[in-house]
């Protein structure tokens, strides 16, 4: 069985709490070796070595199993793919290493350490972008792939702050209600005091949930934000307007400034749950 250009050479490429052994042909995990047949293993560090590139299944065919093998191609590497998942937790539905491209092949998505002495061995996948072998590329955004943990503090760190909106709004419920009275008709005082109501009682319970999801690491984030987004983004775009009601506090210029910055954060969401959690192409 052929063996992939780079796996004789001296070296280890590191990923999150794992690490392949190049010349030792090992994948250990906090410096315990973790239990990885061959095949599996070369087909790990071809996706490696290509890690942010999409590597054709016939790539594969042609670097692992060779021509005069008489396998069952597909159910050999399906089987291949599922134990390099199994060895590193991984899933199909919410992938944070392995991810599969339907009709086009695989790709490595997690950030990859100690490429530098490979970059000159490391095979050409036909049909790949064209992106430095350092830089690994999150799929479907086009972007270097982010540190997730400040992607998911960032992420928390929005939950809190309508948190605090929510909580302290609904504390001042009664100045909220004389600021709207004295600015506002008499209709619209009570549509926003409602307005407060409403949202503070579904949005607590809401971003406590969202808190605890990325929080704990909830691998299906990236499915259910999708479905909450409507609703996250009908209260968010709701609550942009709050500035306004402090206009004679802070002025009609920063009351403009800061709706505008509310008026994104639901989409910087958005764009954060899919960084942290992408999705299957």
């Amino acid at each position: 069985m052929s063996t992939p250009a780079s796996s004789g050479e001296s070296g280890l490429l590191r990923f999150g709490l794992f690490e392949v052994d190049l010349a030792a042909g090992e994948l250990r995990k906090n410096g315990a070796r973790l239990r990885l047949q061959e095949q599996p293993f070369q087909v790990l560090v071809v996706l490696l070595e290509n890690a942010g590139r999409v590597v054709t299944r016939e790539d594969l065919r042609q670097k692992i199993w060779p021509a005069d093998t008489f396998v069952d191609f597909d159910h050999s590497l399906s089987t291949a793919i599922n134990k390099v998942r199994e060895a590193l937790g991984d899933s199909a539905s919410s992938p944070r290493f392995v991810e599969t491209l339907a009709r086009r092949g695989y790709r490595f998505i997690a950030p990859v350490n100690g490429m530098e002495g490979l970059a000159s061995t490391s095979p050409t996948t036909a049909g790949s972008d064209a992106k430095p072998d350092s830089e690994s590329v999150h799929p479907g955004l086009d972007v270097p792939m982010p540190h997730r943990g400040m992607v998911r503090a960032l992420f928390a760190l929005l939950q809190v702050m309508y948190l605090v909106f929510y909580v302290n709004a609904l504390h001042h419920l009664s100045g909220v209600d004389r600021v709207a009275t004295d600015s506002l008709p008499y209709w619209a005082a009570r549509l926003i005091v409602i307005a407060v109501l409403v949202t503070g009682a579904t949005g607590i319970p809401l971003r406590f949930y969202l808190l605890s999801a990325v929080g704990f690491d909830f691998r299906k984030l990236g499915e259910t934000f999708p479905r909450l987004f409507p609703v996250v983004l009908a209260m968010d775009q709701l609550w942009a307007i709050a500035p306004f009601l402090l206009l004679s506090q802070i002025g009609i210029g920063l009351a403009f400034a800061a709706t505008a910055a509310l008026l994104y954060v639901p989409f910087s969401e958005r764009t954060l749950v899919r960084m942290a959690y992408p999705s299957r192409a």
